[in-house]
């Protein structure tokens, strides 16, 4: 039979603990009681987990033994902030996908009323990452990133292959620009960032600024997607090549 998952709070060496929802609902719906075994993750590794102690709102574990686990794919995804309900979807799917991490931001073409609410949204969707995380049996939880101005995230400096998908690009392929990265990289994992654009797409000056700081801009295909299906797309094909 395969065993709960959880993602801990708190850790140490030997033990982990849930504190919060995750306990509440250990305790009250499924009766945890010490010896009750489960897998639970800590520190981005899954243990083997026998519980030590309940109670009313915290549930201690002894960690037995290590398990294999995937590592998270060294991707993160640059989202420029779109419709709440279809940006949830594309947060729980691209955990379920193994994304590292997401980092929100505000382009010149993001709707008004999203880029003013999306700080306080940041929350809703790092608890839809984790419910994702354990529901996909990840070892870890995806980094939500604070929503940013395009600008700021573009300029701030990093190791990565920097990808913007773009919809006039043609001549490039995500494909082709990955496959390299793999290639250049030899044995290691190559680390990269991808950047998808708001409704209506990047503005022109965005696209200039993309390419000042170092961006390759890349294309799906000519098929125009919505960001969530572009997100998820592009995270399938980049998987292809790391897996």
């Amino acid at each position: 039979m395969t065993r709960r998952r959880w993602i801990a709070e708190h850790w140490d060496e030997a033990t982990a603990t849930l504190v919060g929802p995750q306990a509440e609902h250990l305790v009250r719906v499924l009766r945890a009681q010490p010896g009750m075994e489960a897998d639970v993750v800590a520190g981005g590794h899954v243990f083997h987990a026998q519980v030590a102690a309940v109670a009313a709102n915290e549930v201690r574990f002894n960690l037995i033994s290590e398990l294999d686990a995937d590592p998270a794919l060294p991707i993160t995804l640059v989202v420029s902030v779109f419709k709440f309900d279809h940006m949830e979807w594309g947060i729980e799917k691209a955990t379920e996908l193994g994304v590292a991490a997401i980092a929100p931001v505000i382009a010149r073409r993001t709707e008004k009323h999203l880029a003013q609410a999306a700080d306080k949204r940041v929350e809703r969707w790092r608890r839809i990452a984790h419910e994702a995380a354990k529901q996909s049996r990840r070892s870890d939880v995806p980094l939500i990133h604070d929503p940013v101005p395009l600008a700021q995230r573009v300029r701030t400096a990093s190791d990565a292959t920097r990808i913007v998908l773009a919809e006039q690009e043609r001549s490039t392929t995500l494909r082709t620009i990955v496959q390299e990265a793999v290639e250049a990289a030899q044995n290691q994992m190559p680390t990269l960032e991808l950047a998808f654009g708001p409704e209506g797409g990047w503005a022109p000056e965005e696209e200039a600024l993309f390419d000042a700081n170092g961006w390759r801009a890349a294309s799906l295909g000519p098929r125009i997607l919505r960001a969530e299906t572009a997100a998820i797309a592009a995270l399938s094909v980049v998987a292809s090549f790391l897996e």
